[in-house]
């Protein structure tokens, strides 16, 4: 929302907000503002267009290129309930939007496998939904090898057609690219969208024992569901190449967590398309009806109900603070203002404004505290001076580093109460 915001007052991205949201993602939030300006509502509602997008399509690719023998809805179903093991699925964050994307270059490799097109098309379209992805969120770039490999091993990609699969690939990020050179921010895109989320320091947002618990349920179930195939059901050529391109496309998920700096659930939803695959064998192709109950009711109550009482457990023993913004009286202070908060604590800005370019507080202490370079010294003096955030939130003592550094920046603020200056 605040990089939106910042974007619809004519800002640019990278040059102007210090962030390593997606160039897309930026771009979307974006338009949105201008819209609907600072509503969750509307990112709640468009956010549940793009799951209904998802269900659909994943549905209609199984039944288009019949990965099992009956065409039905359960696949949608099992993955309706999969996006809400997690309250955060449910929102509109650049894993959901690059995902999207990621899904739609699945169903072009689904139809190099089935069909075995010699067409141009689809390939070049394998690359350009993979290089959309990436451009929506960093760590979907994994996928590149994925797309390398499952083309060649299982869909029989010739040279030209892994060459123009490539092609198509970088062509989103070079335009991408090129417009951040247009406006003289290419460093600060290539910094701060691909080199931060590996430099930066991780957000610890949720722990691993959290998230392990989180899917030990639907993993299990994949698990079971991916023997159930293999034991139970004979398939066809085609339907084993699909197997063989849903399990690399699940490696390739799990390694794309590792590259985000954020420890969030919600970085786990490209794993739904694969666990929705597996799972759904275990309704298609067990045949006793007793044990199929069984799957039934641990499936369809059991994810949501353990998403729900994870929920619980976090909020009650306090450990969603760290992960959700909690507005409290204390954060009344800079409502209607234009603020700086340097720290983790953004419920300041709930109803005030970014004031200045550094949203991000961990990429930007890379300048803020670069004292020994005179030239960012000089920048940040100029960016303060000219838009004078009414209140900066100094959680981490940056601002006061910078006062000593700076000593014109006393002369504009004054220190209200520990931590909090105002302008003069």
């Amino acid at each position: 929302m605040l990089a939106g915001e910042r974007l619809a007052e004519g800002y640019h991205m990278y040059k102007d907000v210090v962030d390593d949201t997606g160039p897309l993602s930026s771009g979307t939030y974006w338009i949105i503002h201008l819209i609907f300006g600072k509503s969750l509502t509307a990112f709640r509602i468009l956010a549940a267009l793009v799951i209904l997008f998802q269900v659909t399509y994943i549905n209609s690719l199984f039944i288009r290129y019949k990965s099992f023998e009956e065409n039905t809805y359960i696949p949608a179903a099992i993955m309706v309930v999969l996006f809400h093991l997690s309250y955060d699925f449910l929102t509109l964050s650049p894993a959901l939007m690059g995902s999207t994307f990621i899904l739609l270059a699945l169903g072009q490799l689904f139809s190099q496998t089935v069909l075995q097109k010699e067409g141009s098309d689809s390939v070049l379209l394998v690359g350009v939904f993979g290089g959309i992805a990436a451009c929506f969120h960093f760590p979907l770039v994994v996928f590149l090898p994925f797309l390398v490999v499952s083309g060649i091993i299982v869909s029989g990609f010739t040279f030209n057609q892994f060459v123009l699969a490539l092609v198509g690939y970088i062509l989103p990020i070079i335009l991408c690219g090129l417009y951040y050179f247009w406006i003289d921010a290419l460093p600060e895109f290539i910094f701060e969208y691909f080199l931060a989320t590996r430099i930066i320091e991780v957000y610890q947002h949720v722990r691993l024992e959290d998230t392990i618990f989180l899917f030990a349920l639907p993993v299990s179930l994949a698990f079971i569901g991916y023997f159930v195939g293999l034991w139970f059901k004979q398939i066809t050529v085609n339907q084993q190449k699909q197997r063989q391109l849903i399990f690399i496309f699940l490696l390739f998920a799990i390694g794309s967590v590792f590259l985000t700096n954020r420890r969030t659930p919600y970085q786990w939803i490209i794993l739904l398309p694969a666990l929705t695959y597996f799972i759904n064998q275990i309704f298609i192709y067990l045949t006793q009806k007793k044990v199929l109950q069984v799957f039934v009711f641990v499936f369809f109550l059991g994810v949501p109900l353990v998403g729900y009482s994870w929920y619980i457990f976090q909020n009650s023993s306090g450990r969603l603070d760290s992960y959700s913004v909690v507005y409290q009286e204390k954060h009344q202070i800079a409502n209607g203002k234009k603020i700086l908060v340097l720290g983790d604590d953004i419920a300041y800005y709930k109803e005030a404004s970014l004031g200045t370019s550094y949203l991000n507080s961990k990429l930007s202490n890379r300048i803020l505290k670069d004292f020994d370079d005179f030239a960012d010294m000089a920048a940040v003096y100029q960016e303060f001076f000219s838009e004078k955030p009414d209140i900066i939130f100094d959680q981490e003592g940056v601002f006061a580093g910078l006062i000593e550094r700076v000593p014109l920046l006393g002369d504009l603020y004054k220190k209200e109460s520990p931590g909090i200056y105002l302008l003069r």
